[in-house]
């Protein structure tokens, strides 16, 4: 186990910085099983850094002696932070979900940095992982979570949490103590059904629902009344007691506000982060989400929007998608009408975010969709099916608009070989990489992404559309099977097999990319895509398309250098 997590931390180093507007920052996203169309819960997460390597972390079932110890490595850097006490028998895990279709996704918000606790053992990323190995429902989860910072104290920054199984939803928020006292101050909310919420890098949470034993309770009741089937909101015990401890609250419990104590609301807050999770509420419910446009653009902090909204519609796969591949189209945060877009509408910016000119600050906005992601997920929890092919990881790797998500069924023990751990990584090229293939993709899109994102657009639906047309045809063969090993083995083939047919037509898109914009022509094409050759013979081509620069970047260049380029009459 040692080797795992060291492996593991190594490969994962500077996955995330804190302090919102950070250039390393994760979106999540959550939908409640009413807000869904399906019926399934679901949370995406997309991990951001321009350091880490996208892969598919898997981690086996395991039974281990009494008294056996884990070595705990920090997961951005590898140092080593401790030891904690094994677990008898842990679960399986894929990526960020369990065997048990349970699953958390994280983002940093860093908040107070004086509550950063170097004395602890456990940091957000062993957090996730040991307790999707121990745990089997998102209650279950919040409880393990607050047992080990509890234990062995909290080495991480600020975080919020996304915790999901088939039935209920959670957001988590957690910071430490500043080596104060041992553990962590948190709260949790369960999501309403039938709403939707989201976090990016700022604290959330707000309010907390004092506990009453019927739909609150906090840490010191959390093993004998968790299990309250009305339960909304737990929290540690000494979140506010604390807060007043430091000084950093005077009041009465129900004016205590989590974010506004432990991560106070800055320009970036909202507009580097806020902005991400009111995109997606535009998209799910405009009428709902449109009155707290100022809030998003880091004008109006009194403004707050609210933690979760109802959505206009029950949700699908594909809305998730969507939400995960957004540049703040149709919004005034727009990323492809500005300058910076350049002559063929890219919505991207290449760091740093923030610039000055004459004494004064700017900004790049800080999209969902971003060029540094090494991985994300749409996690696809359901609880009509067997554990093992009920949940889904829709895994991608890259800039989210421009993967493709491939469904990876929570019950395999066989991670795809374009997506296997140590093939390849930052630093070394490796041809039969996910992570690869598609940065060839999207880096080369980027120089001409009018053209270039419709095309690869096209080949993306359709092979998201196959493969869940697969998983319908598959939940109706074994919806009512209970071989667990014959769901396991059939998991294992089907995600393997997903994986390579994605993997192959993506090659196949990557060098029909290169033959039709090659040196900034435009070859033609007919209505399947095929080159149209010349009348000439099938080794020629007729002339290409050569689009000129829009009017308006003309008049940006004439008025840059227009007497240097004028022709002369």
């Amino acid at each position: 186990m040692k080797q795992i997590f060291r492996k593991l931390a190594l490969a994962s180093a500077a996955l995330l910085l804190p302090v919102a507007g950070s250039v390393e920052a994760c979106t999540n996203f959550l939908i409640t099983k009413g807000a869904s169309k399906d019926g399934s819960t679901m949370i995406s997460y997309a991990a951001d850094s321009h350091v880490l390597y996208g892969e598919l972390y898997y981690r086996p079932a395991a039974d281990y002696p009494e008294g056996a110890m884990m070595d705990i490595y920090e997961w951005d850097t590898g140092k080593k932070l401790g030891q904690i006490k094994q677990a008898r028998h842990t679960y399986s895990v894929v990526g960020n979900m369990n065997e048990h279709q349970l699953t958390i996704g994280e983002t940093t918000f860093g908040g107070l940095h004086q509550l950063l606790d170097t004395t602890g053992i456990v940091d957000y990323g062993n957090l996730i992982y040991i307790t999707l190995q121990r745990a089997k429902t998102a209650r279950e989860a919040i409880k393990v979570m607050h047992e080990l910072t509890s234990t062995y104290g909290y080495a991480s920054e600020g975080e919020s949490f996304s915790i999901a199984d088939p039935n209920e939803v959670w957001i988590l928020e957690m910071v430490g103590k500043g080596g104060k006292s041992k553990g962590a101050v948190w709260v949790a909310y369960r999501i309403p059904d039938g709403y939707i919420s989201g976090h990016a890098n700022q604290a959330r949470i707000t309010k907390i629902i004092p506990a009453n034993g019927k739909t609150s309770i906090s840490s010191k009741d959390l093993a004998k009344k968790y299990n309250l089937p009305n339960l909304q909101c737990i929290y540690a015990a000494d979140v506010v007691d604390f807060a007043k401890s430091e000084g950093l609250f005077n009041g009465k419990f129900e004016d205590f506000s989590f974010s506004d104590t432990y991560c106070p609301l800055s320009f970036s807050g909202m507009r580097a982060c806020e902005a991400r999770v009111w995109a997606a509420f535009m998209k799910a419910n405009p009428e709902a989400a449109k009155p707290y446009e100022d809030y998003a653009r880091g004008e109006n902090k009194n403004h707050r929007m609210p933690l979760w909204i109802e959505p206009n519609r029950k949700l699908t796969l594909n809305d998730m998608f969507d939400f995960m591949r957004d540049h703040f189209e149709g919004t005034s945060l727009d990323m492809s009408k500005d300058l910076g877009a350049g002559p063929f509408g890219c919505p991207y910016r290449w760091r740093p975010m923030g610039f000055e000119y004459e004494g004064k600050n700017y900004i790049h906005e800080r999209a969902t969709s971003t060029q540094q992601t090494g991985f994300s997920f749409i996690a696809q929890c359901r609880s009509w099916m067997p554990d093992p092919v009920g949940g889904i990881l829709w895994f991608g790797v890259d800039d989210t608009y421009f993967t493709c998500y491939t469904p990876m069924y929570c019950g395999i023990t066989e991670i795809p070989e374009c997506f296997r751990e140590g093939n390849g990584n930052m630093a070394e090229y490796s041809p039969t990489s996910a992570f690869w293939l598609f940065n060839i993709v999207s880096n080369f899109a980027y120089t001409r992404y009018n053209d270039m994102a419709a095309d690869i657009r096209k080949v993306q639906k359709r092979i998201e559309e196959s493969f869940q047309t697969c998983i319908s045809y598959n939940d109706e063969e074994l919806k009512n099977e209970t071989d667990h090993a014959a769901l396991v083995e059939f998991a294992n083939n089907f995600s393997n097999a997903q994986a390579g047919i994605m993997f192959r037509e993506w090659q196949d898109l990557s060098r029909w990319l290169l033959v039709k914009y090659m040196d900034g022509n435009i070859k033609k094409t007919d209505e399947k895509g095929n080159f149209i050759r010349s009348e000439y013979g099938q080794d020629r081509i007729v002339f290409p398309l050569q689009p000129e620069y829009p009017k308006a970047w003309y008049k940006m260049i004439v008025d840059d250098c227009g007497e240097n380029i004028k022709e002369v009459e």
